[in-house]
């Protein structure tokens, strides 16, 4: 599971028989699916980050201006 800061919200992202499947977490242990994002199976762990920033991009502000990849 690899975990994203994207514009202040945490999301996860994880890959399942070949698809990346994308999660909010709400911090207490309890995660939701996010069925309206697509994320194309061609994509990379490192091309994750990005391909968050450009869909989620209208949600970044000056406190929260890139998405960031959490350990």
């Amino acid at each position: 599971m690899l975990k994203f800061d994207v514009f202040g919200k945490t999301m996860l992202v994880q890959r399942k028989e070949g698809a990346w499947l994308l999660f909010i977490d709400s911090g207490l242990g309890l995660r939701s699916r996010v069925f309206d994002v697509v994320i194309p199976t061609e994509l990379t762990e490192q091309d994750l980050a990005g391909y968050l920033d450009d869909i989620f991009h209208e949600h970044s502000s000056e406190k929260h201006p890139h998405v960031i990849a959490l350990k």
